[in-house]
């Protein structure tokens, strides 16, 4: 059996920045009640003219291919993992293809599995690699967030969160194991606790496709805060014990965690129980928020760029989201 490893990380984030002060104008909330509830300082937030979920995407991957010394065509798979893709249908997979000048050469998969969706493609990109079907895989998440949101007193609690980027992985076949496992749960009890209704297909068809939308409130994102605190910290635990149980292996063997960056509350949580030093975790949620799918491609591409993940470490990512979904997967480096 052949085995995969990473071998170039990528991102790309816009440029526009969206400071909490600038929030504060548009809502009731202040910089101290979004750090104390969040840890986010600011975030990026698309623009119309020249940002779209693909287009970010194919930067992210651009920077992964230089650092791996690869070329577009050295891609065989493309597996795209977004919730918010740039048309209803089809995937923004096939359009990071066409923009890679991939048009008619290969596959490309999509992944709705919210801000798990990164370790899931993560999972399925290794076990084609794997089996000996594909040499060198791309794997993204790319979210635009920012337009989804209700920017007013009445949607804070999600507006001050999510934040637009993309990040992207190469694995690539390998002789010797870098990703050592990965491992994947979901509940679906849970599914309306962090949702966007619509455009959904279970509706009438006045309800679908109405001729005017005069309340807009089921197209934005509404999230049980307390909920997803609360089953996020439990499953995060577990999901990060089964990885390390399954390699034997303990929590003092983790070079560096990063956690999917969807609180830093939840990251400090996590860090405390696990007894970690602040140099065996990566955040920075701070300046990005929560971008979903992409969070923890783009910390791992930071952190990699910072000196941070070094040959031989023992890289853990953890991620729990909409579905709910959560996952882990363990990487010798």
């Amino acid at each position: 059996m052949y085995h995969s490893k990473i071998v170039g990380l990528g991102h790309h984030v816009p440029d526009t920045v969206i400071t909490n002060q600038y929030l504060s104008n548009l809502m009731e909330t202040t910089d101290e009640w979004i750090v104390e509830r969040t840890g986010i300082k600011e975030r990026r937030w698309m623009n119309p003219a020249q940002d779209t979920v693909a287009n970010m995407a194919a930067k992210a991957t651009h920077m992964a291919l230089q650092r791996a010394n690869l070329k577009e065509t050295d891609i065989d798979f493309i597996v795209f993992a977004t919730i918010t893709p740039d048309y209803f249908f089809p995937g923004s997979g096939v359009l990071l293809q066409r923009e890679l000048g991939l048009d008619g050469k290969i596959a490309a998969l999509d992944i709705r599995n919210a801000c798990s969706g990164f370790i899931y493609g993560l999972s399925v990109a290794d076990q084609f690699i794997k089996t000996g079907m594909y040499k060198n895989v791309l794997v993204i998440g790319a979210e635009i967030q920012s337009t989804a949101l209700d920017i007013s007193t009445r949607g804070r609690n999600t507006a001050v969160i999510f934040g637009d980027g993309a990040g992207a992985a190469i694995l690539q076949q390998s002789d010797k194991p870098g990703i050592l496992s990965t491992h994947l749960h979901s509940d679906g009890k849970f599914a309306e606790e962090l949702y966007v209704k619509d455009p959904g297909s279970s509706r009438p068809h006045a309800e679908r496709q109405p001729e005017q939308i005069l309340d807009t409130t089921t197209y934005k994102v509404v999230m049980n805060g307390n909920q997803v605190f609360k089953h996020a910290t439990t499953r995060f635990m577990e999901v990060i014990q089964e990885a390390l149980d399954t390699n034997h292996l303990k929590k003092e063997d983790i070079s560096l965690l990063v956690p999917h960056q969807a609180n830093l509350r939840i990251s400090q949580y996590i860090q405390h129980k696990l007894a970690l030093r602040d140099e065996q975790v990566f955040n920075n949620i701070q300046h990005y928020g929560n971008t979903t799918a992409a969070s923890i491609p783009i910390a791992m591409s930071e952190a990699w760029s910072q000196g941070r993940i070094k040959e031989n470490d023992v890289l853990c990512l953890a991620a729990f989201g909409s579905g709910f979904t959560w996952a882990s997967a363990l990487i010798r480096w």
